[in-house]
């Protein structure tokens, strides 16, 4: 086996790897990550006992254990340059011995629930609903730095770009899914499956304008038109795609949550942010005790 050079795998006198700052003893093996630091004690709040509390940077990890499940949660930063660096650090640290810097022979899955917010797109959709993205396109190029085309589903990453006219300067877009079985398991009547688009940015690239103009004045409107096979694009978020690809890539399982806290097209915002993203929260972690078949 290929021994992974210093450069490659970066680790802290500690032990600890990079970026992370967390060593493999410090994880579980179901993670729930969270754009915002200070969303993690928003989480681990609920947790029972709380045995690890560790950041660098923005990225803040509490493991503890929720009516008797280890659960990591662990803040990401904006945008899926950030999730680059959390998914391949948190891969490493259960499938690569750090010690040999070799990959282990025996694959360590990981369940990966990602708490965060979003605009939807739809009218249908409301502020304070709960919504799965069941597929996302990412508008960031992250994947294309990967051999990924074996986990993108090209036929609606291509009918989307025909549909949108896509500017030729622009990133190629790629679809990519969640996985099926935490769908199954997380879903339910509170909840809603949604086409997740991830973007480059929260202004420009969402189509806000403050003092700058935008290349597509019609971008939003040709979003919320676009229906594959019955399949409508439905919320706007920074990095749902890049969490599917890199977990898909890497033989993890992930899933995406998305308190929906704007409606975009109806220029609504919601009263209750905060109360939405806890319920969303404690929804997410009752579902993650009451199936056995998570890990």
């Amino acid at each position: 086996m290929n021994r992974i050079g210093e450069s490659e795998l970066i680790l802290n006198p500690d032990g600890s790897i990079y970026h992370l700052n967390i060593l493999p003893e410090d994880i579980a093996t179901t993670i729930i990550t969270v754009g915002d630091p200070d969303r993690v004690s928003s989480v681990s709040k609920y947790f029972d006992t709380i045995e690890v509390q560790k950041g660098k940077r923005e990225f803040v990890t509490h493991t503890g254990t929720y009516k008797g499940k280890r659960i990591t949660v662990i803040s990401t930063g904006i945008g899926t340059d950030n999730i680059d660096i959390v998914f391949n650090e948190l891969d490493a640290l259960v499938n690569v011995d750090f010690n040999t810097r070799q990959v282990k022979n025996t694959h360590q899955q990981l369940d990966i629930i990602r708490i965060g917010t979003s605009g939807s797109i739809q009218e249908n959709i409301p502020t304070d609903s709960f919504l799965i993205s069941e597929y996302a396109v990412g508008f960031d190029s992250l994947l294309h730095f990967y051999d990924s085309e074996h986990v993108q589903h090209t036929a609606i990453a291509e009918a989307f770009v025909k549909h949108a006219d896509w500017f030729v300067k622009k990133s190629m877009p790629y679809v990519v899914k969640a996985d099926k079985d935490l769908v199954d398991q997380i879903a339910s009547d509170k909840t809603v499956l949604g086409f997740t688009a991830t973007n480059v940015g929260f202004y420009g690239p969402q189509s806000r304008k403050i003092r700058l103009n935008v290349q597509d004045e019609d971008l939003n409107d040709k979003l919320a038109s676009f229906n594959y096979e019955g399949k409508k694009l439905t919320n706007l978020e920074m990095e749902t795609a890049g969490i599917y690809g890199l977990a898909s890539l890497l033989g993890h399982r992930a899933i995406s949550m998305n308190a929906i806290i704007a409606n975009r097209p109806l220029g609504q915002f919601s009263n209750t942010p905060k109360q939405t993203v806890d319920q969303l929260i404690q929804y997410t972690l009752e579902k993650l005790v009451s199936h056995k078949s998570l890990k």
